[in-house]
């Protein structure tokens, strides 16, 4: 595989975390002992019973450090650990928790609700590790406990036959049982890991990107397991189909990079963080090999999962991350085989900003169908478009979009069935209580000499000396209704707010009193809106029905006028969701 010359040596920061976690090692239980930390599901602890917690998979990921920091001192603290967590899975094959772990030793799975079956993955994956890595210097019973329980995970893992549109898993069992079934000579599972990895090589083929398309979070692991697969397997057909899945995975990420900014341009599928993290950036700065630089206001943050992974930026997409150019990309990420429903994700990129936006997206808060970075004097600064339930990200609002170079047309659309802060665990069924609704464009990060200001259904911003205009074309929400320029849109304004570091522009869609808002009843629910950034706006036309309500304007390719007009169509009634 295509590798960088120069190296970055893993060893002195794998030293530094586990320095870093010294003062979490808990003697008397074997384990780390960390604050309490949950995504707000499968777990029934919270903080305030529990400020700290004993995790198993954090703690398996430690004595595989412990082990390849290659200091004698550390070995009986590792075999501990690891003979602990190994005590907390479930070997019992008539149990249907058979093969997993708990997520705390303080829960057992009984307790879950529910228990979280991909532990089978993520603890068997650091075991297999162990063995294949340190296995010779294991203690004899040690091992044989270890083998046994990469057994219980495989079967696991190969029971739940995760399928290739859960990226990051479907990977992880693939190195799991492909890695345990060559060093334990089970052809089975072998067999299994490499028509999993595959399957999921098709898949990916098949709509051209991974389902987790231009995650900052999920491209990263997803880099990494295939890296650890293309580093530890004896499988030539597993190296090369993880080799081809690296090269796609690295197209993806470094095309994306804005060198001005140094971040990851839009649109995410998936993303916990608008800015890039800490932990991110030193991935990227590792993994090519400091190419790309960040300052960190602490230590370089590092992950250990990347120690003896084989983590390497292919040399051909290296210049990616440092010449700053115009980029135009259009990508389709999404497909629904039984209604034909497709997504595409377009970047247009210059060395001053970065716009990503989604033809079609929910506006759930791990989305960001629609973001911007901004040169800012050398610092990042960033919009991004949100609609809020009473302050959070409403799942049950869609974002339209159409798009040529930086003049946007967006429309915000709604469900009747889609989920309110999550796209699944707590659908709406038809209507919201909601004392506050609006729609937001945020603008974040570097703010310094940002000027901003609204006037009417106009808002504008100058962000690094680049304008950015934006204008409501129009408005339903049920009594007032109307495109701009009709008296009855006067409500229909935007208004500018700061706090916490942040400018707002809000269009409040609701804000009097706690009520219930009845999309199904709602014969009309939409906006339409344009945005521009960097140059002069087009004469938007926009014409309604009953039904919905068209945006336009004239297109121009390479500043020639032509005859197919940029156009945005919205309903206006909200709607079921597509069969999924």
């Amino acid at each position: 595989m295509d590798k960088t010359d120069n190296p970055i040596d893993h060893k002195p920061l794998l030293l530094g975390k586990i320095q870093y976690w010294e003062p979490f090692f808990d003697p008397e239980e074997n384990m780390l002992k960390l604050p309490f930390h949950s995504p707000g599901y499968h777990t029934t602890l919270t903080a305030v019973e529990f400020p700290l917690v004993h995790p198993t998979y954090p703690s398996l990921l430690y004595a595989l450090a412990l082990l390849d920091s290659g200091l004698l001192e550390y070995a009986e603290r590792a075999f501990d650990t690891i003979d602990k967590v190994i005590s907390l899975q479930d070997q019992n094959a008539a149990h249907h928790t058979y093969g997993i772990w708990p997520w705390f030793y303080e829960e057992p799975l009984a307790k879950m609700s529910p228990p979280d079956w991909n532990w089978a993955d993520f603890c068997g994956k650091q075991l297999v590790q162990i063995e294949v890595r340190h296995g010779y210097k294991l203690p004899k019973e040690l091992r044989e406990r270890i083998r046994q329980a990469v057994f219980c995970a495989c079967d696991a893992i190969i029971k739940r036959e995760v399928g290739p549109n859960y990226t990051n898993i479907a990977l992880m069992g693939a190195f799991v049982t492909l890695i345990a079934g060559e060093t334990y000579k089970r052809r089975d599972f072998a067999d299994y890991g490499l028509r999993r990895l595959e399957k999921l090589h098709a898949f990916t083929n098949q709509l051209g990107t991974f389902h987790e398309f231009n995650s900052p979070t999920y491209s990263v692991i997803a880099i990494t397991e295939l890296s650890k697969m293309y580093t530890m397997t004896a499988s030539a057909q597993a190296k090369a189909v993880a080799e081809d899945l690296l090269d796609g995975a690295w197209r993806m990420v470094a095309e994306h990079f804005h060198p001005a900014t140094k971040q990851w341009s839009g649109p995410h599928s998936r993303s916990y963080s608008t800015l890039l993290t800490d932990m991110a950036k030193s991935f990227l700065q590792i993994a090519t090999d400091g190419r790309v630089a960040f300052a960190f206001e602490k230590e370089q943050p590092y992950d250990a999962e990347w120690f003896g992974s084989g983590i390497r930026c292919p040399h051909k997409f290296l210049s990616y991350f440092t010449q700053s150019e115009d980029r135009h990309l259009h990508q389709l990420y999404s497909r629904n085989e039984q209604t034909g429903q497709q997504k595409w994700a377009t970047t247009y990129m210059t060395p001053s900003f970065a716009i990503g936006v989604s033809s079609e997206e929910i506006m759930w808060n791990q989305t960001r169908p629609l973001l911007v970075y901004f040169d800012n004097g050398g610092e990042a600064a960033y919009l991004k478009l949100r609609v809020l339930h009473d302050g959070y990200d409403y799942c049950s609002a869609v974002l339209n979009s159409r798009v040529e170079g930086s003049q946007l047309l967006l429309g915000i659309r709604f469900l009747t069935d889609g989920g309110d802060t999550h796209p699944s665990l707590d659908r709406i069924k038809g209507s919201i209580a909601a004392s506050d609704f609006r729609v937001r464009i945020e603008l974040g990060g570097c703010l310094d000499h940002v000027d901003a200001e609204v006037n009417g259904e106009r808002a504008q911003a100058i962000i690094g000396g680049c304008k950015v205009a934006l204008r409501t074309l129009f408005a339903a929400f049920g009594a007032g209704t109307g495109a701009c320029g009709d008296k009855r849109s006067d409500s229909w304004k935007w208004e500018l707010t700061r706090s916490n570091g942040m400018i707002c522009f809000d269009l409040i869609l609701h804000d009097d009193e706690d009520r219930r808002i009845d999309f199904e009843a709602m014969g009309k629910a939409a906006v339409l809106f344009s945005l521009v950034i960097g140059e002069a706006e087009s004469e938007v036309a926009v014409v309604s029905s009953e039904d919905a309500v068209e945006a336009s304007f004239e297109s121009k390719r390479n500043g020639v006028p032509n005859n197919d007009p940029i156009k945005l169509s919205i309903a206006l009634k909200p709607a079921a969701s597509p069969v999924s």
